[in-house]
């Protein structure tokens, strides 16, 4: 069965830090680009950043440029999603998904996702 599963999201405050994880099991990683989005409530689903197959390639969306980097470890089949400076508005269900080769920006190329992980920056 082929699957991602985010982990590691919860609640923090303004300017902590999370990292978010994406396993995968069922499938290597290795020929996929990975991104994660994001849905906020009662907003549609946004492209975070994504990082190519073998992660020499990376992009980010200009809300998170500077705070978030993305990294993947191809041997444990497992990327990530550093967060810093977290501000309320990155308050959000994060979700990664898995396009076969090269990042897109549109989402029904991606075939993989996972379920979600709850992040919410509130004081």
């Amino acid at each position: 069965q082929l699957q991602l599963v985010e982990s590691g999201g919860g609640l923090v405050q303004p300017g902590g830090s999370l990292r978010l994880s994406c396993a995968a099991s069922g499938f290597a990683l290795d020929y996929y680009a990975i991104g994660w989005f994001r849905q906020a409530p009662g907003k549609e689903r946004e492209g975070v950043s994504c990082i190519s197959r073998r992660g020499g390639s990376t992009n980010y969306a200009d809300s998170v440029l500077g705070r978030f980097t993305i990294s993947r470890d191809n041997a444990k089949n497992t990327l990530y999603l550093q967060m810093n400076s977290l501000k309320p508005e990155d308050t959000a269900v994060y979700y990664c998904a898995a396009r076969y080769y090269y990042c897109s920006g549109i989402e029904n190329e991606y075939a993989y996702w996972g379920q979600g992980t709850q992040v919410t920056v509130s004081s």
